[in-house]
């Protein structure tokens, strides 16, 4: 086999922003012995630039305020088979349980294999979906042990699934310092209440209490930033808590030079929890200790005492401890921060790709079976 043909099948692809978005992006961008070709939605970018990639890109229908997300997925699948034909690839790479559809119906037409990516909430949100997904594929891969033991209730053969966890880019050289003021760091969109804002604006106080100066920086945007802001208000907090809605990578980038701590205290839900939490990876490799919730994938991407602190997601008594243990402790932080930029460089985007490219070309050699 002179080429292996991969076809990445995926609801949302850059300059759409988002976890799993993002994930993909630096895949197959990191992928060095499969042709890659993505199929995705057409959508109007939430950021201006278009994010490279190496890989052919297929933009196909539309999701908006005249087409709904179940017809335009609907859509996305149907397309996604006949570009399979023209492209008849080796291996298929489904980037979320709702293209699944389309990764088995390729697979009856062409005998293709494919891989499966779980991410976690979705288990809980279309647990028949998932079970479909997984049944069908020839292997899974599940971005930390949390997912993994979710998906061990539709999968018996555990050799299937493959703790794959996603990757990190690595910074280049700092280039702001940290702010005068004592500030704590968010970046998440404002849309899933496991998250933990709630908790970290209830915590807000105390940790003021200890420091007064002391700032919440939040970066994201999305339903919920009303009702935060509004939680702010109530607490006296408006002038300590920045909503700084969605920016760009280079600007957010900028604000994790310039705090002293980053903290999402995300908790499980009925819907869904935090799959991995490359956010925590991404605020160690630049040297910031974090504050995590003690559940879900945090759990994978966060070290106890070691890159950063678990603690119990749903008490903002014991989130401000934390926060406020790190910000007064500067020695504490920085060893945590160092620790946690070397444990960032085991998770940087190349050596993850690597993994998740043996696992494609195997699957692909081995076929259907």
């Amino acid at each position: 086999m002179t080429e292996t043909r991969l076809l990445v099948l995926t609801p949302e692809f850059p300059p759409a922003r988002g976890g799993i978005q993002h994930l993909l992006h630096r895949l197959v961008s990191n992928l060095r012995r499969l042709r890659a070709s993505v199929v995705a939605l057409h959508q109007e970018p939430a950021w201006p630039e278009e994010a490279p990639s190496s890989a052919e890109v297929h933009r196909v229908g539309r999701l908006g305020a005249s087409v709904g997300h179940k017809t335009a997925i609907a859509d996305l699948n149907a397309w996604s088979l006949r570009l399979a034909l023209a492209f008849r690839p080796h291996v298929v790479l489904s980037g979320h349980v709702v293209m699944s559809p389309a990764a088995w119906a390729i697979r009856k037409a062409l005998r293709t294999p494919y891989v499966q990516y779980v991410h976690g909430s979705e288990v809980l949100r279309r647990p028949g979906m998932t079970r479909f997904a997984c049944l069908n594929a020839s292997a899974v891969i599940a971005v930390s042990d949390y997912t993994r033991r979710l998906v061990s209730t539709f999968v018996e053969d555990a050799a299937r699934v493959h703790l794959i966890p996603p990757g990190v880019d690595l910074p280049a050289a700092r280039r702001s310092s940290p702010s005068s003021v004592p500030t704590v760091l968010n970046v998440a969109r404002l849309a899933e209440r496991y998250k933990g804002h709630d908790v970290l604006i209830r915590a807000l106080p105390l940790v003021r209490a200890q420091m007064e100066r002391a700032r919440l920086v939040v970066v994201g945007d999305g339903p919920l930033r009303p009702v935060y802001e509004a939680m702010a208000r109530s607490l006296g907090l408006e002038d300590s808590v920045l909503f700084l809605g969605s920016l760009s990578d280079a600007e957010r980038d900028r604000w994790f030079e310039r705090a002293h701590v980053f903290a999402m205290p995300s908790r499980l839900s009925a819907s869904g929890g935090e799959g991995f939490g490359i956010v925590y990876l991404e605020a160690g490799a630049r040297e910031l200790a974090v504050v995590a919730g003690a559940a879900g994938g945090s759990l994978d991407a966060v070290v106890d005492g070691e890159t950063g602190l678990l603690v119990d997601p749903t008490d903002h008594v014991a989130v401000a401890q934390a926060v406020g243990v790190l910000l007064r402790d500067r020695s504490l932080a920085a060893a945590l921060g160092r620790a946690g930029a070397a444990r960032a460089r085991e998770y940087a985007w190349p050596v993850i790709a690597g993994r998740v490219e043996e696992l494609l070309l195997r699957t692909a050699r081995e076929g259907l079976g």
